[in-house]
């Protein structure tokens, strides 16, 4: 970045190095969710009182999360990450090429992944609670559902891995260190 670049263009005040994008909810949220679904994936079959308790507490993370949604600070607030479809067609067009505009928040896509993942992950919780039930407890069909959505989940984070990838290559930043500080850089 040339010294005129780091410079405002009204009143000529150097750019600060960096600038708060996620707050400590968003971020404990992220990591949370990350390590409660990798428990409850992996103790599935094997360890199903371990398997539950992370899947309640997913189900508690997401209910906080969707409150968060609309109360929290401003890049949390799916006013500001959602998009319409058109605009994250438009948005992965630009990506393919390398050509995307860069977001301090969320790109359309990844406002998209995130509503994405909370359905599916919501889906999952429902499944995986009326499961608990005695009417339920036994469903081989229901049993499949939850497996079939976990897997979903599996392609999901899978995309949403290498669409960081594809950002943080892209515009120059790495976006899971800003997860992890909640830093970014501002332009």
């Amino acid at each position: 970045m040339t010294t005129m670049d780091n410079v405002r263009a009204a009143g000529r005040e150097p750019l600060p190095a960096n600038v708060k994008v996620w707050d400590p909810f968003v971020r404990i949220f992220h990591w949370s969710l990350v390590t409660l679904f990798a428990i409850a994936y992996l103790t599935g079959d094997e360890i199903e009182r371990l398997h539950i308790w992370a899947g309640y507490a997913i189900a508690a993370l997401l209910a906080i999360r969707i409150v968060w949604g609309f109360i929290g600070s401003e890049n949390a607030r799916f006013t500001s990450f959602v998009r319409s479809p058109r605009a994250v067609l438009t948005f992965l067009k630009q990506s393919t090429h390398l050509e995307a505009p860069r977001y301090l928040g969320h790109n359309p896509a990844g406002g998209a992944m995130v509503v994405a993942l909370l359905l599916i992950l919501s889906a999952l919780c429902g499944t995986g609670i009326v499961m608990t039930t005695d009417a339920y407890a036994t469903s081989k069909a229901l049993e499949e559902v939850h497996e079939a959505l976990a897997n979903i989940m599996l392609v999901l984070i899978a995309l949403h891995v290498l669409g960081v990838i594809v950002a943080s290559v892209e515009h120059g930043e790495n976006l899971v260190k800003s997860m992890v500080t909640g830093r970014k850089r501002p332009q």
